[in-house]
């Protein structure tokens, strides 16, 4: 079934709304969860909830791309349940990785005054992306945003995990001169 038909299945509050989200897009929304969270029963229940936030959702919101909504509840859920789940030493999935590949780019956290600047750096860096090859730019937001390992991502490409390191490597690089040159330090 089309995004289009799933939609409106929601709008007539019609259960099959679900049943063909999971069909559709269990697969997409599992690889997600099972990048952010070590633990699959937990990478489980976070793509269970972001069904019941879907369900709760629509109506009222008319998601443009299902895909991409469904993908960004189930990555928000997985981040807060790992954020529960601190104690246990920061999880053990693709989060702790990819924030240390991302940490020589980024600045880190700063006083409550730096919200405004944290808006200013989201915009930055959505110009930046925005600018990147489509390829590079799938491989960008699949790593750093939906935390996807870096073997998935293999699999997905065809490519090996040393060509996708040096790729991001390089992306990595420019992100930090673009900072740099945007004046963040």
């Amino acid at each position: 079934m089309d995004d289009a038909g799933i939609l409106a299945l929601y709008w007539r509050r019609d259960e099959q709304a679900i049943r063909e989200t999971e069909q559709k897009y269990g697969a997409y929304c599992r690889s997600i969860a099972r990048g952010i969270l070590s633990d699959p029963e937990d990478a489980e229940e976070s793509v269970s909830d972001a069904w019941l936030r879907a369900w709760e959702s629509i109506p009222p919101k008319r998601p443009e791309k299902l895909s991409a909504y469904l993908g960004k509840l189930t990555r928000n859920l997985c981040l807060s349940r790992l954020r529960e789940r601190s104690a246990q030493k920061r999880g053990g999935g693709e989060l702790p990785l990819a924030l240390e590949e991302l940490a020589e780019c980024v600045p880190g956290p700063g006083d409550p005054e730096a919200e405004l600047e944290a808006r200013e750096l989201g915009r930055a860096l959505n110009r930046f992306v925005a600018d990147l090859e489509k390829r590079e730019r799938d491989l960008f937001v699949c790593r750093y945003y939906f935390l996807t390992p870096l073997e998935e991502l293999s699999r997905r490409t065809g490519w090996s995990e040393s060509k996708l390191k040096s790729m991001l490597f390089r992306t990595r690089k420019r992100l930090k001169k673009f900072l740099q040159e945007e004046g963040y330090q």
